[in-house]
């Protein structure tokens, strides 16, 4: 039995735009959460007397860093992938259209095991800073 393939509709090509917005608005927001994790991991909020304080914290700065190199690729990579998108209204052969989509499918895989690493690494970091935090002293 043959599998027939059709080109894509306007409603896929919209679905695939509309996937690229919403992947640079969470990129947006991480950007935003990478920030603050910067602030917080470059204060001086922490207890000084936890052990490997700052061999853990450079260890997280490091990591951070790596997160930051990773949305300017993966923020290239959705460009590049937007700019095709735009010559697919002018590609009319299948073998086109299916090769979009996987590309397209690749990326989506890509920038979900980005986002999981990204959100691995956050609850690490908030986890270990949130039991080291400074706390209060009160007044007598």
């Amino acid at each position: 039995m043959k599998t027939i393939i059709k080109p894509m509709s306007e409603k896929e090509l919209k679905e695939i735009h509309l996937d690229a917005l919403e992947w640079k608005s969470s990129l947006y927001f991480i950007e935003g959460e990478v920030q603050f994790i910067n602030q917080l991991l470059n204060s001086y909020v922490f207890e000084p007397t936890t052990p490997n304080l700052f061999e853990r914290l450079q260890e997280f700065k490091e990591q951070i860093t790596k997160v930051e190199k990773e949305i300017q690729l993966v923020h290239q990579n959705i460009r590049k992938h937007e700019s095709e998108l735009g010559g697919m209204l002018d590609c009319d052969t299948i073998s086109c259209d299916h090769a979009y989509y996987h590309e397209h499918e690749l990326l989506k895989n890509s920038f979900n095991e980005f986002y999981k690493k990204f959100r691995e690494l956050k609850s690490k970091v908030f986890g270990y800073a949130g039991g080291i935090l400074k706390t209060k002293k009160k007044k007598s």
